[in-house]
């Protein structure tokens, strides 16, 4: 069996690792001490279900063996029903175990730079922009996350055009990939007399941090430009040229940051997003060679696709690429979105279950 013999190889590495994180010679290597801790940290869940696998395996051989001997019928009654639980209990623990062993995305623990865009519906796309700001702000809050102003470009009564935001933290991008794409809202506007629905949209942006190792830039491909900051900010922000402009030559990307008074943390902060934007170029080239072959509903990374409505008359909020309905929608504006999250992200380990022919 395939999947035993895989589980069997992963608890010899998992006995190994304990093996050499009590060896001397490796206690006095303090990086090679962090590194077999984080190998053996990321075995740990699936060796525990391993071990009730292994269990229950050893209880379905033992009571097949009472009944194939026969013997006393009521004990022979009482083993084939035992065994029919232990069957159930087997395939439970095989499918938790599949999911387990699918291949782990790289940038799951990474930070990410959050990007969202007013689109079509003038003045109410962009007080709904701002509300998918704070809604994504809160969450974040709640999560214990860090969030950081980049750079904002706001309407002044409560809308915003665009939002460059980063969001650090534990598992962020693992939590938030899913939001790129157009969220569609439908409300009456505040401006409506008449009391009509109005549908209009934003854009959604998850880009995940680059470290400099993974993106390769080049000074003479960039082309920086400084200008006095507009907006909000006090006094010494509009007199001083502190705003970052920094253009990529070679792509074309575009990357600005105004919010801090400093020339030098502006451009700090452009960089984080120019390096973000190229990774996660990279990435989209990658995710469009599989989706040649494979396209895949939840994960496709397409944001030109509509993934969401949110439906305020009816308090309801629609997922589109799942098919989830929820009618809570007053609470998750407000930044509760774990239930919602771990729909999307079961989907996604469903889907990539079936597709996945390892098994």
């Amino acid at each position: 069996m395939e999947l035993l013999k895989k589980l069997r190889r992963l608890n010899a590495k998992f006995e190994q690792l304990n093996q050499q994180l009590s060896d001397p010679e490796y206690l006095k290597n303090r990086e090679k001490i962090i590194e077999l801790s984080r190998e053996r940290s990321e075995l740990l869940e699936i060796i525990k279900i391993y071990n009730l696998y292994e269990e229950t395996l050893k209880n379905i051989g033992g009571n097949k063996e009472l009944i194939d001997a026969g013997g006393d019928k009521e004990l022979v009654e009482m083993a084939e029903e035992e065994l029919k639980d232990l069957e159930t209990k087997k395939e439970k623990l095989e499918e938790g175990i599949k999911f387990l062993l699918l291949p782990k995305d790289p940038n799951d623990n990474k930070n990410i730079i959050m990007e969202i865009r007013a689109g079509t519906g003038g003045e109410e796309a962009a007080l709904f922009a701002g509300d998918l700001l704070r809604m994504y702000t809160r969450y974040s809050e709640l999560k214990g996350w860090k969030v950081e102003l980049i750079d904002i470009n706001d309407t002044g009564i409560g809308g915003i055009r665009e939002a460059t935001i980063s969001i650090s933290g534990s598992q962020v991008y693992s939590n938030l990939k899913f939001e790129s794409g157009v969220h569609r809202v439908q409300r009456v506007p505040a401006t409506e007399a008449n009391g009509r629905v109005h549908t209009s949209a934003a854009s959604v942006a998850i880009l995940p941090e680059a470290e400099d190792v993974q993106v390769d830039i080049q000074p003479n491909d960039l082309r920086i430009d400084i200008f006095r900051s507009g907006g909000a900010g006090g006094q010494n922000v509009n007199k001083v040229e502190t705003a970052v402009r920094i253009t990529h030559l070679p792509t074309g990307i575009v990357v600005q940051c105004q919010d801090e008074r400093s020339q030098l943390k502006n451009r700090l902060k452009a960089m984080k997003v120019l390096r973000a934007r190229i990774y996660d170029l990279k990435l989209s080239e990658q995710v469009g060679e599989i989706s040649a072959q494979r396209k895949l509903m939840v994960g496709s990374g397409d944001r030109s696709d509509k993934i969401r409505t949110y439906n305020y008359p009816q308090n309801r909020i629609t997922d589109h690429r799942i098919g989830l309905t929820v009618y809570n929608l007053s609470n998750i504006i407000e930044g509760e979105l774990d239930e919602l999250i771990e729909q999307i992200k079961i989907a996604d380990r469903t889907e990539k279950l079936q597709a996945t022919n390892e098994f």
